[in-house]
């Protein structure tokens, strides 16, 4: 696969709206984990405690429930059993919040490996709420992935259980027209809906 073009896709994903990264406020200093109901499956992912600010601008998503009602709206299927599938806000203006600051997996040692879970943007510092989930091992958007100078995307957790969903995601039809540019052919059509995302006690999943 060209990593220089999977690159070129992500970086044209929803532009921010937003003017300057901020850290998030509230502190995720422990794994988290997070069910997302779909009407294609339930996905369980854990944040990762090595990338803090990502994660906990995730679970102020999460726990303002700005995530409940929108969509995974993007499977890109690079074949072989490679790709990702993104969803979130959209950047719909009732939902985003302060853009945040830039975690590179240089710094975090985390690493796009199968199931991955990593912030959408356009410029390192625009994330807000928009994240994919990565199928298969995608090295190519780490830090230094596709040039000595990429700053990659900033990856805070990895999927629990809930691959086979994300696996049927990426798998379902796409519209043949939607998205511009590079992103045409990848939008899902129809959207699979985030029913919600809520956090879920340790307890809940021990015994998976």
């Amino acid at each position: 696969m060209n990593r220089r073009v999977l690159l070129s896709c992500l970086l044209s994903l929803a532009a921010v709206l937003a003017p300057a990264p901020v850290l998030a406020q509230t502190a995720a200093p422990a794994p988290v984990r997070v069910a997302i109901e779909t009407t294609a499956g339930t996905i369980l992912v854990e944040t990762d405690p090595r990338a803090p600010i990502t994660a906990a601008n995730f679970l102020r998503y999460v726990d303002g429930r700005r995530f409940d009602g929108t969509d995974f709206y993007r499977g890109m299927d690079l074949g072989e059993g490679y790709g990702l599938v993104q969803g979130g806000t959209a950047n719909a203006r009732s939902r985003v919040l302060a853009p945040i600051a830039h975690e590179p997996t240089s710094a975090t040692g985390l690493s796009h490996t199968d199931g991955a879970l990593s912030m959408a943007r356009r410029d390192p510092g625009t994330a807000t709420g928009d994240f994919f989930i990565v199928v298969g091992d995608l090295p190519s958007l780490d830090a230094g992935g596709s040039a000595p100078d990429d700053p990659g995307f900033a990856v805070f957790g990895h999927v629990v259980q809930g691959m086979d969903v994300v696996r049927r995601i990426l798998a379902a039809p796409k519209s043949p027209t939607a998205g511009e540019g590079v992103m045409r052919g990848q939008m899902l059509e129809p959207h699979i809906r985030i029913v919600s995302m809520r956090r879920v006690a340790a307890a809940a999943t021990a015994s998976e």
